[in-house]
């Protein structure tokens, strides 16, 4: 029998990954001569990947980058990032008790995330948090990533599960409209990184702690 499975976004939705992300786009940002970005303003950049992350700290210093000068700077922020990966980046308050008790409730766990694979593999297993999730899936998975459902569908498949029996959790417009698109409920957290507040990028239900998740399960599943 198939079990219900539970997708989660990870940065802003698992885990508090502002500081390092933006950390090393602020390293980025000073050694190219630019204004560092405070923590609350590109905190709004994250989802999308480094590379938006990237053109939106150029922006907000009023300077273009070229496509040429923005794979070097992309490959200086991966190398960058991944040296302090885990440095001040945690679990949201309730998260892992939250996931002890859904996979007692019998539901399998995936991640579904914009970052590279590679990256988010080695940020969970940092956190002794790999083994929770039957699947973990990047933005360079596969061909596409979200806000494009492919990412989602493959996603769930890979964790050998069926979208009718799966709930998306995420934090941006990009978790919801793949969600969306992808015909999955969509739980959305109002602690994360969106720049507008998610209450306005249509979720079936929010929730504003990891306390509320299994009342939002129950209201979406109907048991």
């Amino acid at each position: 029998m198939t079990k219900p499975l539970l997708v989660f976004d990870l940065d802003g939705t698992l885990l508090e990954t502002a500081p390092d992300l933006v950390g090393t786009l602020n390293e980025i940002l000073t050694e190219q001569g630019l204004t560092p970005i405070p923590l609350s303003t590109a905190k709004t950049y994250i989802g999308q990947g480094a590379k938006m992350m990237i053109e939106n700290g150029f922006a907000a210093n009023n300077e273009a980058v070229s496509a040429e000068r923005l794979d070097g700077l992309m490959v200086s922020f991966l190398q960058k990032y991944e040296a302090r990966i885990a440095r001040e980046t945690h679990p949201f308050p309730g998260l892992v008790d939250a996931l002890d008790r859904l996979h007692q409730e019998g539901w399998d766990l995936a991640v579904c995330t914009n970052k590279h694979e590679r990256l988010a593999r080695l940020l969970l297993g940092e956190l002794n948090l790999t083994e929770r999730f039957v699947a973990i899936t990047g933005g360079d998975t596969f061909e596409h990533k979200k806000p494009h459902p492919e990412h989602l569908l493959k996603t769930v498949e890979l964790a050998g599960a069926k979208a009718e029996q799966s709930i998306m959790v995420g934090d941006s417009r990009s978790d919801i409209d793949a969600a969306k698109a992808a015909s999955i409920p969509v739980i959305a957290v109002d602690f994360g990184y969106t720049p507008v507040p998610v209450s306005e990028l249509g979720p079936d239900l929010i929730i504003s702690h990891f306390d509320q998740i299994h009342d939002a399960i129950k209201t979406i599943t109907g048991r």
